[in-house]
């Protein structure tokens, strides 16, 4: 049986076992099973290696992305850039991390831009954060960080200092949430961004997609916004790391 799976913690709220599970039976893919591995810190992590030996491929999900990297021995070129991880492949006795939200990320906002470049707000600077500020990059789109507290980056600002200048979300029209918040079962959680600042001009792409639409897209969209989940995004990042896999 080859085994894959997921490492994060919680993972109450992943849909990767569900999909892979499906992709699975719907593609007659036998001899396959993805689960969940649950660990409460990363330090736990060479003894999931251990004891699951049959292991030959992993998805990394919060709070590991950047964590994992001290334990694997080679990182794409690409992923080194980011400095996250959220798949590894198991090679020779070896682990090499890539990063598949990036690749699911860029395309699915290019083909939901059309090839509009509006300026970007960054909610969140956490692992997520790197694979998104990496394609904006890449796209051409600039773009700002938004973080709850100070940081010595003058590309970063704090809540406080979005929601006490109008001028900024005036000059960013695209919003891209990579916080958690929102996520179920907190689904009345969003990050602290003032819904009065929000025009028909502006595109909200929010990287949760449980609830299928967040406090956030809903309280957003309410005041014009174009809004979008990570759904599309998962389901790329998901098939990148199954072509890596094999």
């Amino acid at each position: 049986m080859r085994k894959f799976g997921l490492i994060g913690y919680p993972l109450g709220h992943s849909f990767s076992k569900k999909y892979f599970t499906e992709k699975f039976e719907k593609e007659g893919i036998r001899d396959c099973s993805f689960d969940l591995y649950e660990i409460e810190d990363i330090s736990l992590f060479p003894k999931l290696l251990q004891e699951n030996p049959e292991l030959e491929g992993l998805s990394v999900t919060i709070p590991y992305k950047q964590k994992v990297i001290p334990y694997l021995d080679d990182l794409d070129p690409a992923c080194k850039k980011i400095g996250a991880v959220n798949c590894i492949q198991f090679y020779e006795g070896k682990l090499k991390g890539f990063n598949t939200d990036y690749i699911g990320f860029k395309h699915s906002l290019d083909n939901w831009l059309q090839g509009q470049r509006p300026n970007a707000l960054v909610l969140g600077t956490g692992g997520a954060s790197k694979a998104v500020t990496q394609a904006l990059q890449d796209l051409g789109i600039g773009y700002m960080m938004v973080s709850r507290n100070h940081s010595p980056d003058p590309s970063c600002i704090t809540y406080a200092e979005l929601n006490a200048d109008a001028s900024i979300l005036a000059d960013n029209h695209l919003i891209i949430n990579t916080t958690p918040l929102g996520t179920f079962p907190k689904t009345e959680e969003m990050p602290e961004i003032n819904p009065e600042f929000i025009t028909r001009k502006h595109k909200v792409y929010d990287l949760v997609y449980n609830p299928e639409k967040t406090f956030l897209m809903r309280s957003l969209e309410a005041r014009g916004a174009i809004v979008k989940n990570g759904l599309e995004m998962l389901i790329l990042q998901a098939e990148a790391a199954w072509k890596i896999w094999n």
